[in-house]
């Protein structure tokens, strides 16, 4: 296996580098490079980097390579320009070498003296297995939730994860609802391994993914991220077990040191009454202004719901919930969050489920299905303008539980014609078929061999895929599916060949390291792995995470439900 940690001294391995420069993204975030170097078994390595929004759109990129103090040495003979990985069939086995990328400059030809320091070890422990860096957790634990962001400002993206992965869901049904058996404890890791700081979230925080919301970013645009999650006060538990009374606060963790920074109150149960339904909090970031982050923070999914929008500064933008006049979006709510510029104004809406708020916070449309369990936003269909949404809807209907709708307006565009008892689970969305246009959407039927898979037209496809989690993974369009995603296991195309192997809980999908394709962060005992692609590429793209849409996705992945990011059709903000 490829593993990764942080260098403590001389080693004849392979040394992987940041690169140079950093880029202000369309999310406001500083990237550096992404450099990401990996041994094969032949003794060659290949190297993979990011395309940033600011390098020309001819960019041509070179490749050096330094052994220890020598001098650099170019090793491509014309610059870079079909993509952004490279093979380097000239190093020898068992040599220390660093690598950079560059974009000739005018100013300077001695790309030596722009060369970082050297941040990572690799060692390949198994030929023709899977390419991973490991970083080491402070103790036997199973990550919960994982996500990615750049918590010092030097332009490296840092892991942030939740732990333990224990559960505890609110609805009262017997083996739904568990008394907590710990607190959650959020946990700050530099992309070098080197852990920063724990935040114990208390027993005031039930044990459980609808209690804990948490998100990772840098709102305040000081290029370092900054944590937002829900928080209580000492130990409010009743004898059973449930937190159903105390202060309830939204809270900013600073990213360096995990200490609190500001608190405010979070929605009131008031109105709510039930301990399923109240117990249900998200957060989200939305580019409402279509130029800076905000927080979104909601509670509610089956009854009422109540959605607040704030500034950096914890202002409060815009409040709504689902009363009086909007009382038939209640019930509407999802298990997680969307925002997503579904009208082209160049501000991001709020897909909550079902419905969809206006980036002012006023109310944009309703289906008034119901409470879908899948749902991915996304331009689905290329041959229709702009985005549309993939719904699997909950509750029985005697037809189109599972369908699609134009995102600007709701309406329904298809639709399944059975009658559905409970469509459970995230369900997806990816183009995994090249044989048809666009995207394959995909749902199941709860505690059943029925399910579905649908073509962007609506056309419904006869072969199941083998996993409900998509990749970008080999050199095609087509994503990858992980085959048993829950653990691990194979990445394999639809109707196709394994293309990649992992292992551990799958807690994260975001393009964070080498070039656009994107990264599986799993989580073992003691260990966070960010696995990531030894494929040769022929094409390149800007990295991922410059995708507004995307960057928003990746930000959610840490709360409710697990829903793979999608790409925004239409760029804003840049």
């Amino acid at each position: 296996m490829i593993r990764a940690r942080v260098v403590c001294g001389p080693a004849m391995m392979l040394l992987l580098m940041a690169s140079l420069g950093v880029s202000r993204s369309a999310a406001g975030e500083q990237l550096d490079r992404g450099v990401v170097a990996i041994a094969q078994s032949d003794g060659s390595v290949y190297v993979g980097w990011r395309l940033l929004k600011s390098d020309p759109k001819d960019a041509g990129f070179e490749m050096w390579r330094r052994e220890g103090d020598q001098p650099a040495q170019r090793l491509n003979s014309k610059p870079i320009t079909d993509s952004t990985n490279f093979v380097d069939r000239t190093a020898v086995k068992g040599r220390a070498y660093s690598y950079a990328v560059a974009v000739p400059m005018k100013t300077t030809t001695d790309v030596t003296l722009r060369l970082m320091p050297l941040t990572y070890v690799a060692t390949l422990a198994a030929a023709n297995d899977a390419a991973y860096v490991s970083i080491p957790l402070q103790g036997k634990y199973v990550a919960q939730k994982a996500t990615v962001a750049d918590l010092d400002g030097d332009g490296a993206l840092d892991y942030i994860i939740k732990q333990p992965n224990f559960n505890s869901d609110p609805y009262q049904r017997p083996g739904y609802w568990k008394k907590s058996e710990d607190t959650y404890k959020i946990e700050a890791y530099r992309h070098d391994g080197k852990f920063l700081w724990r935040y114990d979230m208390g027993w005031a925080i039930e044990e459980g993914i609808w209690y804990s919301p948490i998100v990772v970013y840098d709102l305040d645009g000081d290029g370092k991220a900054e944590i937002y999650t829900k928080a209580g006060e000492d130990d409010p538990r009743d004898p059973d077990g449930r937190v159903t009374t105390g202060p309830e606060y939204l809270i900013k963790l600073n990213g360096m040191t995990g200490k609190v920074e500001k608190r405010i109150d979070w929605p009131s149960r008031d109105g709510i009454d039930d301990y399923n339904h109240q117990s249900r909090n998200f957060l989200a970031v939305a580019y409402l202004d279509g130029k800076k982050p905000s927080l979104i923070v909601e509670r509610g999914t089956y009854t009422l719901i109540k959605i607040l929008a704030y500034d950096s500064d914890f202002n409060l933008l815009w409040k709504w919930e689902s009363s009086g006049a909007y009382k038939d979006y209640s019930s509407q709510g999802s298990h997680g969050f969307h925002a997503a510029d579904v009208d082209g104004d160049g501000c991001d809406e709020l897909v909550i489920g079902s419905a969809c708020l206006d980036h002012d916070g006023k109310p944009l449309w309703n289906t008034r299905r119901g409470h879908p369990d899948a749902i991915y936003v996304a331009d689905i269909d290329p041959d229709r303008p702009g985005l549309e949404v993939f719904f699997g809807l909950e509750r029985a209907r005697k037809s189109g539980a599972v369908c699609m709708a134009d995102a600007r307006t709701g309406e329904i565009i298809w639709e399944n014609p059975e009658p559905t008892k409970h469509v459970h689970g995230q369900g997806m969305c990816a183009d995994i078929d090249a044989k048809y246009p666009g995207m394959e959407s995909h749902s199941h039927e709860r505690d059943s061999d029925t399910w579905w898979l649908y073509s962007a037209k609506g056309q419904r496809l006869r072969d199941k895929p083998e996993g409900s989690r998509a990749v970008w993974w080999d050199a095609t369009a087509q994503k990858a599916l992980i085959a048993g995603d829950r653990d691990g296991g194979r990445l394999v195309k639809y109707r196709g060949t394994t293309v990649g192997k992992i292992e551990g809980n799958v807690i994260c999908i975001a393009d964070c390291l080498g070039d656009w394709r994107e990264e599986i962060l799993t989580c073992l005992p003691d260990e966070l792995r960010i696995y990531t692609t030894m494929i040769l590429a022929t094409t390149r793209q800007t990295c991922l995470l410059q995708n507004r849409q995307y960057r928003t996705g990746v930000a959610v992945e840490t709360m409710g439900y697990f829903y793979p990011p999608q790409l925004g059709f239409i760029e804003t903000g840049d």
